[in-house]
């Protein structure tokens, strides 16, 4: 499971529709509705807010929103109950590492979209997210060349 730190603009359509589905399954195991994706590691950063209910619901919001900008037709009946949050610290190796990531999925996905990216040095993150200095996360487990 892969709940990216980049700002869901840079997905393509199939990634958009994956994070969607992923954070939606990340809700379920963070509300402990489903045993699925309870213990993943990258819900930690989730688990560490004071309402980690709150954050995913955040987190969820935004990935509605750029599908709205796309004319996609999310249900956003199924993101939870939310309320104010705090954004969450992650680091700028972090934010690298699924940059070069994302780029060599798109390489082989959907390489006509990665085109208009091609000049993007640092990308803006999911503004659930502030960056901080630092090397990538602990559960981060992929790495650029490891497809996940």
């Amino acid at each position: 499971m892969r709940l990216w730190t980049l700002h869901p603009s840079y997905l393509d359509a199939r990634g958009l529709v994956a994070l969607w589905r992923k954070a939606l399954l990340a809700q379920a195991g963070l509300g402990r509705t489903t045993g699925g994706y309870q213990h993943h590691p990258q819900l930690a950063r989730f688990r560490a807010t004071p309402s980690p209910a709150a954050a995913i619901a955040a987190y969820l919001r935004e990935v509605h929103a750029e599908a709205d900008r796309r004319g996609y037709r999310f249900n956003a009946q199924l993101i939870g109950h939310f309320g104010p949050v705090e954004q969450i610290p992650v680091s700028e190796g972090q934010l690298n590492i699924e940059w070069l990531h994302l780029k060599e999925k798109l390489e082989a996905r959907d390489p006509t979209w990665l085109k208009q990216f091609l000049g993007v040095v640092r990308p803006d993150p999911h503004p659930l997210f502030v960056i901080v200095p630092g090397e990538k996360e602990w559960w981060e487990r992929a790495s650029p060349g490891n497809q996940e």
